[in-house]
């Protein structure tokens, strides 16, 4: 679900910088001392959580009911997560599950989409709905006793949706002026273009936003046989996190989502995660008069179930999980190449991946790409030396903690593992499992699972500035015109370019 920036803190933050703007006699007279520690402290012991245990509890109907009580507060966030997302889209279909997650509340059980959002409004909440790989999910937080009015709410919207016409109309447009928006920048076609390398024609492989040709291909039949094949109780999670017991939990599933038929037919099956790139170890693409170019280093990671997945975490922590990482070290603060440089570990069901991404400038692409191989490579090369594991594990965990600070964080972790149908206790063995990784672990991890040869890179900018150092000493890079691009294709190549 999407999470918002405090604006209280920002307040402060401006407050504060009005105050030294205004008194900078005072700034000037507490100056640099000689006893001004040089280095920061060492990272402190690692918070101790006390996160109450999940309840399952099933519905005859199939439902799975999760519920966590926090009741220090009367508020419950309310989730009711799919256990399918973008993986479903058909083919040539991409942000078909999207598309029809965010049409949810624009009209519903005989309400429009502004009835919807004042029904919302009136319970002190507002509807959010989204789809992601393995998911879709629609929620909202109410105060205590606004709890059964809310359900009945979110019920409406996920069971009885009307899919309008305009409404579907209005959505594609703002969808497709979005993606052609994003589509422009560098490091976001080049991002789509290394999941088509790792992937190819596979589940994961295509745009789980879509792209403009895709979605103005959905039409209204498509929304709702996907809702009619994907929506259903043996395939849903209802979570509640906060002030609500099981007891309750289970009573008001029942009676929001009790008649929830099961249908007759089997769940669809899921299509195969990945299929063989038809992409080279090196894409560039020109997209001629970039004022940058976005470099991006994409590699098969392992799915979301898989045992080292603690291991995996760290690693990417290391790599480039926070602005002291080590792509980040290499890239920006060392070299000042990027105005920041990161990785991120996506696992998934049926497999994962892990990006690393940059924006700098064409005539430093090759650098770039030069210092993002050595620090993938390097990670399974040596161990990490102890301090920096360290600090890495103590933003892991800073991190971890903050995110459970809201009853909406703690629905959204506690989703992300039914989803996936892990052990709910590990809501509260994150920090221990974080806290237990050796740097020998991952060093292996990252031997086993980075190796160069399944290392995709994808250059996207102005070619020109980069494309003769890259492609001589890369002699199989292969070189597209941004303009002429098949997004929906698995190689980025019309039909009619031969392929």
């Amino acid at each position: 679900m999407t999470r918002h920036c405090d604006r209280r803190s920002l307040l402060r933050s401006a407050v504060f910088t009005a105050i030294l703007g205004m008194s900078p006699v005072v700034v000037a007279a507490t100056g640099p001392t000689a006893d001004f520690p040089a280095t920061p402290p060492a990272p402190g012991p690692a918070p101790r959580l006390n996160v109450p245990m999940p309840t399952a509890q099933i519905l005859p109907n199939g439902l799975e009911v999760v519920s966590v009580r926090r009741a220090d507060l009367p508020l419950v966030t309310a989730q009711l997560v799919l256990r399918s997302g973008g993986e479903m889209d058909p083919a040539n279909e991409a942000g078909l599950a999207g598309l029809t997650a965010s049409l949810l509340d624009k009209g519903a059980g005989g309400r429009t989409a502004p009835q919807i959002a004042a029904a919302a409004e009136a319970l002190g909440g507002s509807l959010q709905a989204a789809a992601g790989w393995d998911e879709s999910a629609v929620g909202i937080t109410v105060t205590t006793p606004k709890l059964p009015q809310a359900l009945a709410l979110l019920a409406s919207v996920v069971r009885h949706p009307d899919f309008a016409p305009d409404e579907l109309k209005r959505a594609q447009a703002q969808t497709i002026d979005d993606l052609r928006l994003m589509l422009s920048r560098p490091a976001a076609l080049a991002t789509l273009a290394a999941s088509r390398a790792v992937f190819g024609d596979g589940a994961y492989g295509h745009s789980r936003l879509g792209t403009p040709a895709s979605i103005a291909r959905i039409t209204r039949a498509d929304v709702e046989r996907l809702h009619g094949a994907l929506y259903r109780p043996d395939n849903a999670i209802l979570v509640l996190a906060g002030d609500v017991t099981p007891a309750q939990a289970l009573q008001l599933a029942q009676a929001s989502f009790g008649d929830w038929r099961k249908p007759a037919v089997p769940l669809p099956a899921r299509p195969a995660a990945r299929a063989d790139g038809r992409l080279p170890a090196l894409t560039l693409i020109d997209q001629h008069g970039a004022g940058q170019a976005g470099v991006v280093a994409a590699h098969v990671a392992p799915p979301r179930k898989d045992a080292g997945y603690y291991v995996g975490v760290v690693a990417n922590a290391v790599l480039g999980g926070s602005y002291s990482a080590r792509l980040n070290e290499e890239i920006r603060i060392k070299r000042g190449l990027s105005y920041g440089a990161s990785s991120s570990l996506q696992p998934m069901a049926g497999s994962g991946l892990w990006l690393a991404y940059a924006q700098t400038k064409n005539p430093s692409a090759p650098q770039v790409v030069q210092l993002m191989r050595q620090q993938f490579a390097a990670l399974g090369s040596q161990p990490v030396p102890a301090a920096e594991l360290a600090a890495r594990k103590a933003t892991l965990i800073g991190d971890y903690g903050r995110s459970l600070e809201t009853t909406a964080g703690l629905a959204e972790r506690i989703a992300a593992l039914a989803v996936y149908g892990l052990p709910l206790d590990g809501i509260s063995q994150y920090i221990a499992r974080v806290q237990a990784v050796t740097p020998r672990q991952v060093e292996a991890y990252a031997h086993r699972h980075l190796d160069a040869k399944h290392l995709r890179m994808v250059v996207v900018g102005d070619a020109a500035q980069f494309a003769p150092a890259l492609r001589k000493a890369n002699s199989k890079a292969v070189l597209l015109e941004a303009d002429g691009l098949d997004l929906d294709s698995a190689d980025l190549q019309p039909p009619t370019a031969g392929h």
